[in-house]
């Protein structure tokens, strides 16, 4: 599959009002998948011309690059140029911007869940803020393979496939803490988060024990985690990127505007005016999508029901 192809292709999921010779569409993953797999997306630029896009702080991904330029990715003080052509993105807790030069990028999203199946068993705060190739985490190959598969798609309608085929066998095995992982992402997404203290007490634990799992889980302490959460509802509804026509809400657990923008300067680095007020059509239109395929509009918000009959599945 090239870029000419995708971005010609139409599905009345995707995002609209997209410039000419661009395209985003979400997939859902297989259902036995959900849990693990937060969703698939692919982005497409026709143009080879250099561009910048934003994008907000998210949980862990792998990404692909397929007929594509080379790209380079700069988060925080840290600039990862060239990105690998498989790649794994570690948690993060500030915006990535991207520097590509047209192509495909098809992504698959990691859930708290899915990291804890994967057998390498390597805390995901290990990546936080950062990009590396997925070899450090999946194996030697198997990026390689998914490579090729997805470069070998006909039709954009093949995707969701094929990254099933390639991610089911890293989710085969429960860990034996995946209630826990679930009841505790199940807090970080509710309104008015609880503070440390309440959210081990809630889940039964001490907060040292806690702060084990978000680390090795969600790739954060539990405290910037509840932030990054709080932050990202506020902000999506703040904009109207929620798509529920709240614009200018934020989480009830703020004190007033001025603390909400002083997370916006935490997780952005500037104002979430001033960060919208760049081109960001990737960003705008990967948040309808989402929404659109996945009933919520973006990645680090996703969390999965504690009483799911998945988990402890394999």
């Amino acid at each position: 599959m090239d870029r000419f192809a995708f971005v010609a292709a139409t599905s009345p999921l995707d995002a609209p009002d997209m410039p000419a010779g661009t395209r985003v569409r979400y997939f859902a993953p297989a259902p036995a998948l959900a849990p693990f797999a937060t969703g698939y997306n692919c982005y497409g630029a026709v143009a080879e011309a250099p561009r910048a896009d934003p994008f907000l702080p998210m949980m862990a991904m792998v990404n692909v690059l397929i007929d594509a330029g080379p790209v380079a990715v700069t988060i925080g003080r840290h600039r990862f140029d060239p990105v690998p052509q498989v790649a794994l993105y570690g948690s993060m807790t500030r915006p990535i911007h991207a520097q590509t030069r047209g192509g495909l990028m098809i992504g698959a999203g990691i859930s708290p869940l899915g990291w804890g199946r994967l057998a390498s068993r390597r805390s995901a705060a290990d990546f936080h803020n950062r990009v590396v190739p997925v070899g450090a985490m999946f194996g030697t190959g198997w990026g390689e393979r998914l490579a090729a598969a997805l470069a070998g798609a006909g039709t954009d309608m093949e995707i969701p496939a094929i990254l099933d085929r390639h991610l089911a066998p890293l989710f085969g095995t429960p860990h034996p803490q995946e209630a826990l992982i679930a009841a505790f992402g199940a807090i970080v997404v509710e309104d008015g988060a609880p503070d440390i203290a309440t959210a081990a007490e809630r889940l039964g634990i001490s907060t040292a024990a806690l702060r084990r799992l978000s680390l090795r889980f969600f790739g954060l302490p539990p405290k910037p985690l509840l932030r990054r959460a709080r932050f990202l509802r506020s902000f999506l509804r703040e904009t109207g990127l929620d798509g529920a026509g709240r614009t200018g809400e934020i989480d009830r657990s703020y004190f007033d505007r001025s603390h909400y923008l002083r997370d916006a300067n935490d997780f952005l680095g500037t104002t979430p005016r001033r960060f919208l007020s760049a081109p960001a059509d990737f960003l705008r239109g990967s948040a309808v999508a989402r929404l659109r395929t996945l009933g919520i509009p973006f990645q680090a918000l996703q969390h999965v029901d504690p009483a799911s009959p998945a988990i402890h599945e394999g």
